[in-house]
């Protein structure tokens, strides 16, 4: 399966550093980094020298820093970026231009011929100068792009043999999943190479997109923490994980589970953003449990309810009892751990009497621990809830 062969591209220092509240220091990139390391990520991706003088300088930092993880940074096609990339020291370099005719248009004002040429120039110099690096090369807006403008491009970088792989990118988000995997699948037939996928979030497939990549072949797929990046980011780290884990808990196992919560926590901190309620694995809500009848099947059989377990990640699940749909095996556990002891015809009066108050306002774990105590102290079904 091509699940069992991929790696992550993790671009949190890269098109993370594009999102809107995202401003990291020197020491925050090489914390970042260093997590990112521990997690296991494959390569780290970094933003280019050419942005800033301080820019160029943390790459530098992080390289240093002696990682397990390759340290990529991302470049235009030009020469002069490409110059500064390999002063760096990162051992990769990722180039891209543009070839939708919008980015024709309005970006860089070159042909498809112009863009294989410079293509060429710019790999071939990186290649001449770093006969090691890892080197890729990408096409941008590549879904708006016209099929036949990618597949000559693709087929001249490749038939050059300078590079170890080519990226494909959903820039602005607007690629089904299906056909994603086309051109992902023809890539792979035609060029024999490694592939990699940039998928942003706009329209909401970016994991989808992703796994339709894998699917067809492709090797790399990049990602960053929380999903943020330029407007509504890319394919989260923690929402592949979970899309792959509930696939086959393998695909996942060579990464640390238990660091994407700090992972998450910490870019939720550093970016002053919440991490959302319905957020993969580190939402609020990712392992709560409401309804009764959910409730009653869950504490019997995680798996009833739940296609991922949350102590694999460092996690919890929470079994909620003050409000209106609870059932009286959730008020039964929850005197378990309490270590009460109470009889099935109180415990069932109980949970009538937590109904009856919520249909007001949903009670607090305080408030029902109260009453299973005052009902432990007094076991009469008849008085359990008298003021």
């Amino acid at each position: 399966m091509p699940f069992d062969h991929y790696s992550i591209i993790e671009s949190t220092l890269r098109e993370g550093e594009q999102f809107s509240t995202a401003t990291f220091t020197t020491a925050q990139k090489l914390d970042i980094a260093g997590l990112l390391d521990d997690f296991g990520v494959e390569m780290i991706e970094m933003t280019s020298p050419c942005a800033s003088p301080q820019s160029a300088a943390d790459i530098q930092a992080v390289v240093n820093a002696g990682l397990k993880a390759r340290i990529l940074t991302h470049i235009r096609c030009k020469k002069e970026d490409a110059e500064q990339a390999l002063a760096t020291g990162v051992h990769g370099v990722d180039v891209v231009i543009g070839t939708s005719p919008r980015l024709m248009q309005h970006s860089h004002g070159k042909s498809i011929r112009q863009i294989i040429d410079t293509a060429l120039e710019v790999l071939g110099y990186i290649r001449e100068q770093a006969p090691n690096i890892i080197l890729r090369f990408s096409t941008e807006d590549s879904f708006r792009s016209r099929e036949s403008d990618l597949l000559r491009v693709y087929l001249a970088v490749a038939d050059t043999g300078l590079v170890n792989r080519l990226g494909i990118a959903d820039t602005v988000g607007v690629a089904l999943p299906t056909r994603v995997y086309e051109i992902v699948r023809q890539l792979v037939r035609l060029t024999g190479l490694d592939v990699e996928f940039h998928g942003h979030n706009d329209s909401g497939c970016a994991i989808a997109n992703a796994c339709a990549a894998l699917e067809a072949g492709a090797t790399h797929i990049d990602t960053t923490i929380l999903g943020i990046g330029e407007r509504n980011g890319i394919t989260p780290l923690g929402g592949l994980i979970a899309r792959l884990y509930t696939i086959n808990k393998a695909y996942v196992a060579k990464y640390n589970l238990p660091m994407l919560p700090v992972l998450d926590q910490l870019i939720a901190d550093t970016c002053q953003i919440e991490i959302p309620f319905n957020n993969y694995i580190t939402g609020s809500s990712a392992f709560m449990h409401k309804a009764g009848i959910h409730a009653k099947a869950v504490l019997a059989d995680p798996e009833t309810y739940e296609s991922i377990n949350p102590s694999d990640f460092g996690l919890t699940r929470e079994i909620v009892i003050g409000h209106r749909l609870t059932g009286w095996n959730a008020v039964r556990s929850r005197a378990q751990q309490l270590g009460l002891t109470l009889t099935d015809e109180v415990l069932q009066a109980l949970t009538r009497v937590i109904k009856e108050r919520a249909d007001t306002q949903p009670m607090t774990l305080a408030e029902i621990d109260a009453l299973l105590h005052d009902a432990h102290l007094t076991p009469d079904p008849e008085s359990v809830g008298a003021d």
